[in-house]
C-alpha cells in the first residue's frame, strides 16, 4: 500500500499534523510542526477523484465514463471539494452578453404550429436554422476564471 494511502487511512480524516520531515536523497532531517497540504486531507476516495479529475484535464463527461457516474453527481461531489479547498480562489468573471431566450414567442409560435400541423417539419426546420444562425451572432453569458490566486 501506498504510504500516503496508509497515511490516510490511519488518520481516517482527523486533523493531525507533521512533525519530522526527512528528505530521502538528501541528509537533511527538519523538525518542528508542519500542516499537512490541504489536499493530504481530502480521503482518498476524494485523493483519486480529484487526480482523476486533473488527469481527465476537467472533463466531466470523462468523469462520467470513468466512474460511472450522473453528471449532476459529479458537480456535486466537485462542489463539496471545492467548499473545502480554500487554499486558492478562483475568481469567476462574468461577461455580460445577450443570451438568447429558448422561451421566446418565435419559438413558441413554431413550435404550436409544429404540433398543429400546420407548418410541416420542413419548413419549421430551415426557420429554426435561421433562427439559430442569427443566434449565433450573440453569445451566452461566458464564465471564464480568472487566474487564481493563493490568499
Amino acid at each position: 500500500m501506498e504510504d500516503w494511502l496508509r497515511l490516510a487511512h490511519w488518520t481516517q480524516g482527523k486533523p493531525y499534523r507533521i512533525e519530522r520531515v526527512r528528505l530521502v536523497d538528501e541528509e537533511l532531517l527538519l523538525e518542528g510542526d508542519f500542516a499537512p497540504s490541504p489536499l493530504a486531507l481530502l480521503t482518498p476516495e476524494d485523493q483519486v477523484f480529484v487526480a482523476a479529475f486533473v488527469r481527465a484535464h476537467g472533463s466531466i463527461k470523462q468523469m462520467e465514463a470513468s466512474f460511472g457516474l450522473s453528471y449532476p453527481t459529479i458537480k456535486k461531489r466537485l462542489d463539496r471539494l471545492a467548499e473545502g479547498l480554500t487554499f486558492v480562489e478562483a475568481q469567476v468573471q462574468t461577461v455580460a452578453t445577450k443570451a438568447p431566450t429558448p422561451s421566446a414567442p418565435g419559438l413558441s409560435a413554431l413550435l404550436d404550429a409544429l404540433e398543429a400541423g400546420s407548418m410541416g417539419v420542413a419548413e419549421a426546420l430551415a426557420r429554426l436554422e435561421s433562427k439559430t444562425s442569427a443566434d449565433k451572432a450573440t453569445e451566452n453569458q461566458d464564465e471564464r476564471p480568472v487566474g487564481p490566486s493563493i490568499p
